[in-house]
C-alpha cells in the first residue's frame, strides 16, 4: 500500500540523492511510495555523485524533457597525479605520475582554460547511447568505446581550493555549465592538460536550473513523510520558462492544443498559465510569425 495512496501527487520532487544509489534507483522508490509507474527524472546523477535530482511524478513527468535542459551547478573535487578507468575514483587507476612539481598557481591556470565554449569527449563510461545502446555497459562488456565531441558551455569555474593529499593534488572547484557537461571529462583533460593525469574525486550538483539544493528533501526523508512534498506544476513552471496567461476561451483552445495567437520572443518553451493560475500547457513559437504552437498539454478540453 502506497503512503500516499489516494493523494494528488503531480508536481515536482526535489531529492538530495545520496551517494550510491542510481538515478533509477531513486525513480523507483519514489514509484514504491506514490503507488504510480507515472514517475522519472530529470538529468541523470551518477551513483557516486550526490546532490539535486528532479524527479517528476503523474503529469509533470511530461516537463521533464524541457527541464534537463537547463544549466547545472556543480561542486567537486578533481584529483591530479592518477588517471582512472571511469574517470573518477571508483575506477582502477591505470596510471601515475608525479606531482611534485605541480604548484597550485599551474592549477588554478589550467583550470582557467576550461571557461567558456569547449569541445568536450563524453566519458567512455558515461549513459550516451552508442547505437542503442549505453556507452558504459559496452565498456563493460569489454569494447573499447570511442565517443564524438559534443559542444558545452562552461559558464563559470570557480577553484576554491588546491592542496596535496599523499601522492596526489586535489582541487576543490564550483561550476556553472550546460547541460551534457560531464563534469568527469574536465578532470580527465585538466590531468592531460598538466601531464600528470586526472580524475574526479567527488561531486555534487549544487542547482538544476533556479532550484537549489537548499531545496532539497533528502531520499531517507521520503519514507517518513507524511505527505509527498511536491512543487506543484503550477509553481514551477514558472520557474523554469517565461509565462503568458490566457483567459478563458485561450484556456479552452489550449485544452485542444490549437495554436495560440502569441508573438513569444523565445524559442525555448513559454509555461501558458490559465486564468486560475494553474498550468495548462508549454509554447513554443510556431512556423507563423505572430502563433504559437503547442508543445506539451496538460489541460483537458
Amino acid at each position: 500500500m502506497s503512503r500516499w495512496s489516494g493523494r494528488t501527487v503531480d508536481g515536482l520532487l526535489v531529492v538530495d540523492k545520496p551517494a550510491g544509489p542510481t538515478s533509477h534507483d531513486v525513480v523507483a522508490k519514489v514509484r514504491r511510495l506514490a503507488g504510480t509507474r507515472r514517475v522519472g527524472h530529470a538529468g541523470t546523477l551518477d551513483p557516486m555523485a550526490t546532490g539535486v535530482l528532479l524527479v517528476g511524478v503523474g503529469r509533470a513527468t511530461r516537463l521533464l524533457g524541457h527541464l534537463a535542459l537547463a544549466d547545472k551547478s556543480y561542486a567537486a573535487t578533481i584529483r591530479l597525479g592518477a588517471a582512472t578507468t571511469t574517470e573518477d575514483a571508483e575506477g582502477k587507476v591505470v596510471s601515475r605520475a608525479s606531482v611534485m612539481g605541480l604548484s597550485e598557481e599551474r592549477v588554478r591556470e589550467a583550470l582557467a582554460g576550461f571557461v567558456g565554449a569547449l569541445s568536450q569527449v563524453p566519458s567512455s563510461v558515461s549513459a550516451v547511447k552508442v547505437d542503442g545502446q549505453r556507452a558504459h555497459a559496452r565498456v563493460r562488456s569489454g569494447e573499447d568505446v570511442r565517443l564524438a565531441p559534443r559542444d558545452v558551455v562552461v559558464h563559470e569555474l570557480r577553484v576554491d581550493a588546491v592542496r596535496r593529499a599523499d601522492d596526489l593534488v586535489e582541487a576543490d572547484v564550483w561550476l556553472r555549465c550546460s547541460t551534457g557537461t560531464y563534469v568527469r571529462a574536465i578532470a580527465r583533460d585538466v590531468g592531460q592538460a598538466l601531464g600528470v593525469g586526472g580524475h574526479l574525486g567527488a561531486l555534487r550538483r549544487t542547482s538544476v536550473g533556479p532550484v537549489g539544493v537548499d531545496e532539497a528533501v533528502p531520499l531517507a526523508e521520503l519514507e517518513t513523510a507524511d505527505t509527498l512534498p511536491v512543487v506543484p506544476m503550477a509553481s514551477a513552471a514558472p520557474r523554469f520558462f517565461p509565462t503568458v496567461t490566457v483567459d478563458r476561451e485561450g484556456a479552452r483552445e489550449v485544452g485542444f492544443g490549437r495554436a495560440l495567437p502569441l508573438d513569444l520572443a523565445d524559442e525555448e518553451p513559454t509555461a501558458v498559465l490559465g486564468p486560475d493560475g494553474s498550468l495548462l500547457a508549454l509554447y513554443a513559437r510556431g512556423p507563423v510569425p505572430g502563433e504559437a504552437r503547442a508543445v506539451a498539454v496538460f489541460a483537458s478540453a
